[in-house]
């Protein structure tokens, strides 16, 4: 059995990390992405802009860029986590690689003061990094489009 499998092509999962660009030089791929981090909300204030200082200075030294740290504060759980019953929550974006974003998983993972988080990536058209539109389907008038079409048939 261990013939047939050895003689199973080999896959290389993962993004890539490169692409070409102009002139054939190489340039590195930034992808969006929206961090979730939920902190011990027993901790003071330094402390929790010290936790997420830590975070975007990782993101910056690994080349990426941190966006908005959008601080939503301190919340009441919908059930007990590590014995705790509120959390402070910060969202940070963020524009990375992905080695980027697996270094701050595992930062996050370690640390102590951190309950839970969530590294998400973010679509291209969601982050308004899209294709431009085809031209050619743009009306070129006002009166081309009617009016009944941009409501929702109410």
């Amino acid at each position: 059995m261990s013939a047939s499998l050895s003689a199973l092509p080999r896959v290389v999962r993962g993004p890539e990390r490169t692409a070409p660009g102009p002139e054939g030089k190489v340039v590195v791929v930034l992808r969006p992405y929206e961090v979730m981090v939920i902190l011990d909300a027993g901790l003071e204030e330094d402390a929790l802009r010290a936790s997420v200082d830590r975070l975007t200075d990782l993101i910056s030294a690994q080349g990426g860029t941190p966006g908005r740290v959008d601080r939503w504060g301190r919340r009441r759980f919908a059930y007990e986590m590590n014995h705790r019953w509120e959390g402070y929550y910060v969202l940070v974006e963020a524009t990375a690689e992905p080695a980027a974003m697996a270094a701050a998983d595992r930062m996050l993972h370690l640390a102590d003061e951190v309950l839970r988080h969530k590294i998400i990536r973010l679509p291209d058209e969601v982050a308004g990094r899209g294709r431009p539109q085809d031209t050619a389907a743009v009306p070129e008038s006002d009166e081309a489009a009617p009016v009944a079409a941009t409501t929702n048939g109410a």
